[in-house]
């Protein structure tokens, strides 16, 4: 495992320690958590699980029969 050194001012490094010991972890799992976290390239469980909640909503197609026309596209 690879090292990181950051600087943060005093206000936020209060605001790390009080919420990796609010979480019982230290801050450097908690930043690590932080981070994986922002930098997650899935979908959280929770929203996949929303797919198909609303049975009323409407499909693309639907939608996109009320806008307007696109505007014409400039050749480059």
């Amino acid at each position: 495992m690879s090292q990181l050194t950051i600087y943060v001012d005093e206000e936020t490094e209060k605001k790390i320690a009080k919420a990796a010991a609010a979480s019982g972890m230290s801050r450097s799992q908690w930043i690590r958590e932080v981070i994986q976290k922002h930098t997650a390239s899935e979908w959280p469980q929770y929203v996949v699980e929303l797919a198909g909640a609303w049975p009323d909503f409407p499909e693309a197609e639907e939608l996109r029969e009320t806008l307007p026309p696109d505007h014409p596209r400039e050749d480059f």
